[in-house]
């Protein structure tokens, strides 16, 4: 027998997607970090897809196309968001195979708190974890292309460690930000819940070239909760936020409040 096929056989099969784009430096920064713990199969957006949240691509075609562009590793793009990269890894480059986990990012800039909704980032690790691979989504609080990953790379290693071999639930999804601090002010990864916070939007009126009104999103990020257990807690103090969290949205408290009061 073969004991090197066999180990190259059974070995994990890490999936890594992202939203910022197959080229932005912080996919390659989490490639870096599993090199060596598996098969790694990239498939990522061809252009940066901020924001999209848990859209998929309905009405136009899809293309995939290999790229060779992390010396050796096996990687794709696609011309979907974040979600079809998951959808078409399975489908079409797997074809079946379930990997063993699904990391996204790391993402330049938050995912705490009420960003998850909007996040390409973390949309694209619920896809995975809907489908029963245990994932993570990674974002960086830092918006600089030039960004400083040393940290995150080390916060990523040992996620994914513990993924590997833990026995997780069917659907295990975490939300990982990570603070922009040196390396003396970094004090580890604290598990949390999710903040209670919001957008306090405005849309800033413009005119362009011709006259004609146009709209840019602004907002300030308020956070409503005094709790010292919430990710935004967490990476105030200097800590990088780790919350389980769940794609069932029924709220069950209600639930069972509605069905003693309301008699319908």
């Amino acid at each position: 027998m073969n004991l090197s096929a066999v180990a190259k056989k059974n070995e994990p099969i890490i999936l890594v997607t992202n939203d910022d784009g197959i080229t932005a430096p912080g996919i390659r920064a989490l490639i870096e970090a599993v090199h060596g713990k598996g098969r790694i199969v990239v498939v990522a957006p061809d252009s940066p897809q901020s924001g999209k949240g848990h859209a998929i691509t309905i009405g136009v075609p899809l293309r995939l196309d290999p790229v060779d562009i992390f010396d050796g590793i096996e990687a794709w793009q696609c011309s979907g968001t974040p979600v079809d990269c998951v959808k078409l890894a399975r489908d079409k480059i797997l074809k079946g195979q379930v990997p063993t986990i699904c990391l996204s990012g790391i993402n330049h800039g938050a995912n705490h708190s009420i960003n998850i909704i909007y996040s390409g980032t973390m949309s694209a690790a619920m896809e995975a974890a809907i489908e029963g691979i245990p994932s993570a989504g990674f974002s960086y609080l830092d918006y600089s292309f030039d960004a400083d990953f040393t940290i995150c790379k080390e916060v990523v290693e040992d996620v994914a460690d513990k993924m590997l071999t833990t026995d997780l639930p069917r659907g295990t999804l975490f939300n990982v930000n990570i603070p922009e601090v040196s390396r003396e002010q970094f004090k580890g990864i604290k598990i949390c819940r999710q903040a209670n916070a919001k957008w306090v939007e405005e849309f800033d009126e413009r005119r362009d070239p011709h006259g004609k009104k146009y709209y840019w999103l602004t907002g300030e990020f308020k956070n409503l909760d005094s709790g010292n257990d919430t990710d935004v807690w967490a990476l105030e103090n200097d800590y990088a936020s780790l919350v389980p969290v769940q794609f069932d949205l029924t709220s069950y408290q209600l639930k069972e409040k509605l069905s003693k009061d309301w008699k319908l």
